[in-house]
């Protein structure tokens, strides 16, 4: 049986972190400005996909922008939001990311038995309308890169041209930096509480 690492990303059994955080007194004035940009900011910290973006500070402070909007101001309601960045984990198989906000999205309202069933690779039953909603339009745009004329549709007379553009943009954003960190292999959070995500079943 294939030993999987459930903090790491890749499921390789030698998955040392690639783009670790570097050492402060290593850091150019560039690199501190952006760290300290995210530390005064709403994510209070250097962690995630910003510590591989650290070698591109002005790539990371629009990255972070984009980020800091979607996240925490779009027009789309947390809970829809933070489902979003579930199912673009899930798809992507990023530890970090699912470990973050598969609570957030049960804090947020969505169904911790949802949640868990999405972790597992199934599709998640007993979901609010809007939140099944969200998650057809997630699903179809992962798997063949468009939505249907329905599922646009659907989306639009729910969340109106503005939530459907952000919806879009929002899950590209965190199979964006999902991806980062699965190329970086950068770790869950420390101490984290909740189970990571194993490859799906064959």
């Amino acid at each position: 049986m294939v030993d999987l690492h459930r903090t790491q990303q890749g499921y390789a059994h030698d998955a040392a972190e690639r783009l670790p955080m570097p050492p402060m007194d290593q850091l150019s004035a560039e690199q501190r400005a952006a760290a300290q940009a995210l530390i005064q900011g709403p994510r209070k910290g250097v962690y995630g996909p910003f510590l591989a973006l650290l070698r591109s500070p002005i790539l990371l402070e629009r990255v972070a922008s984009v980020g800091e909007y979607l996240r925490f101001a779009s027009v789309l309601e947390p809970r829809i939001r933070e489902l979003a960045a579930c199912v673009a984990a899930r798809h992507v198989s990023n530890q970090f990311e699912w470990v973050m906000h598969a609570p957030l999205a049960i804090q947020a309202g969505v169904s911790a038995d949802a949640i868990e069933a999405l972790r597992q690779g199934a599709r998640p039953r007993g979901l609010a309308a809007d939140e099944e909603q969200a998650f057809d339009f997630a699903h179809e745009l992962f798997t063949t890169h468009g939505v249907s004329e329905a599922t646009y549709r659907g989306a639009l007379a729910r969340w109106g041209e503005q939530g459907v553009v952000e919806l879009t943009t929002l899950l590209g954003y965190f199979a964006m930096v999902s991806w980062l960190m699965n190329v970086a292999r950068t770790p869950a959070p420390a101490g984290a509480d909740r189970a990571g995500i194993d490859a799906f079943p064959q």
